[in-house]
């Protein structure tokens, strides 16, 4: 590869703040928030003009792994910051009554849909009300490391580039960027270099709920079978997702899946990025004309809004303390440095469908302090879908709920080391759960 040498330069220091969060998804929010709540001084950096992460800008628009199935009963497990951002929503008028999602077997768990312009809205007003500092259109690029510690890291704006100081970083880009730079170490998908694909969402308007919901729904997958066997329709995922939203006749389409013939796309990667964002769009064309032409309720519907970046489901993960696996997941494992719950099921994105593993008995299992903690730098958390995990635990703790509670004791963690002048790993585990539990959050009864 040719190579250029770029002149060097003094880059200004435009901010110093106490604890820095990078990335404004659902594990952003909640860690800028309780950061600040716990007395830090905190600022949040986002690329894009808005908060929400993959939420808004995947339009994701629905909230799963809040809720779990304990012993038959679905109920809310993920609280603290996640209820006040519920509460906002449902003042707003953007938040659906959760509902049930039911395996092949009679397994459950919860999802919830809610508004995307809402959601812009509520987590704006949370963290401006919590005294965080938000930082929007900017763009992190590297990290200025030193004796294995973050010193500050950089950014591009569009007033130029430039550089923040802070003395506790939390890196909740999704993708592990800051880890990434400061030298932790992580994994990228699995042995043999798969990775979950992605998918662009749309939303639809106009359709006959009632009629989607009793023919549409139950008979998507035929549906799907149908119209590729008719020649008409080339469909790569043969199953998938529609739902209402919470105003009744606009729907979410959760129905495409990219890749490269067949091969993972890298979100980590601008190429794979670029292909992919034109790829969903043409799937989710695709899609929409055979919704409209086969399935009942939407012959009158309309295309009302692509999602405008591509959801990405898997690239970096930290490689910390301790790995979420897979079988911690479906067994409801408790862990003694817990800091919040999951009932999601295992969520795996294989080529064509979707294969999921539910949660039997109670239902959730316990989420450990450990997954946010890298090693080798000191002064850096990690929270969401990038967090410590094998890639079969990520296929669960990569959803909205368990970023939320992440986040929140990432934020909280952040906090607590720096008022105590301690690393996040040394911080005595008992007093941040104490903590967490004091302020709304939920981490689980042992032996329910």
């Amino acid at each position: 590869m040719r190579m250029i040498t770029e002149p060097a330069r003094e880059v200004p220091v435009v901010a110093e703040t106490e604890v820095l969060v990078l990335g404004g998804g659902p594990a952003g929010i909640a860690a800028a928030t309780a950061a600040a709540r716990t007395g830090a001084e905190t600022m949040l950096l986002e690329r894009y003009g808005f908060l929400g992460g993959m939420g808004t800008a995947a339009m994701v628009t629905n909230f799963c792994g809040l809720h779990a199935s304990i012993n038959g009963s679905v109920q809310q497990i993920v609280h603290g910051v996640a209820d006040d951002i519920l509460d906002r929503l449902a003042h707003l008028d953007g938040l659906r009554a959760p509902h049930v999602v039911t395996s092949a077997d009679g397994l459950k768990t919860g999802a919830q849909a809610y508004d995307t312009a809402a959601y812009k809205v509520a987590t704006d007003e949370l963290l401006l009300s919590a005294g965080v500092d938000v930082r929007f259109h900017t763009f992190a690029v590297d990290a200025v490391v030193a004796d294995g510690r973050i010193e500050a890291v950089l950014i591009e704006t569009k007033s130029g580039r430039a550089a923040i100081t802070a003395e506790m970083f939390i890196d909740c880009s999704g993708d592990a960027d800051l880890a990434a730079w400061a030298g932790a170490p992580f994994e990228k998908g699995g042995s043999d270099g798969f990775m979950a694909y992605p998918t662009m969402m749309f939303r639809i308007a106009d359709v006959d709920s009632d009629l989607a919901m009793a023919e549409g729904v139950p008979n998507l997958k035929a549906l799907i079978a149908e119209g590729n066997a008719s020649g008409k329709y080339t469909l790569p995922r043969k199953a998938g997702i529609i739902r209402p939203q919470p105003h009744e006749s606009e729907w979410r389409a959760n129905l495409t899946q990219i890749s490269r013939d067949g091969a993972p796309v890298d979100g980590s990667d601008w190429a794979d990025l670029g292909f992919a964002e034109v790829e969903g769009r043409r799937q989710a064309v695709e899609y929409y004309k055979f919704l409209k032409e086969m399935v009942p309720g939407f012959s009158n519907s309309y295309m009302l809004e692509l999602a405008p970046q591509i959801g990405i489901r898997e690239t970096r993960r930290i490689v910390g303390s301790y790995q979420l696996t897979g079988d911690d997941v479906l067994s409801c494992r408790d862990f003694d440095d817990s800091i919040g719950c999951s009932g999601w099921p295992l969520e795996t994105h294989v080529l064509g469908d979707v294969k999921w593993q539910f949660l039997a008995g109670r239902g959730y299992h316990q989420i450990p302090f450990s997954t946010t903690l890298p090693t080798s730098v000191d002064n850096l958390l990690v929270a969401g879908r990038c967090a410590s995990t094998t890639q079969e635990g990520q296929a669960s703790l990569r959803v909205s709920g368990p970023c939320f509670a992440m986040g929140q004791a990432a934020g909280t963690a952040a906090a607590m080391a720096r008022q105590s002048g301690e690393t996040p790993a040394a911080l005595d585990v008992a007093a941040l759960q104490k903590q967490l539990e004091t302020d709304g959050a939920f981490i689980g009864d042992k032996g329910v």
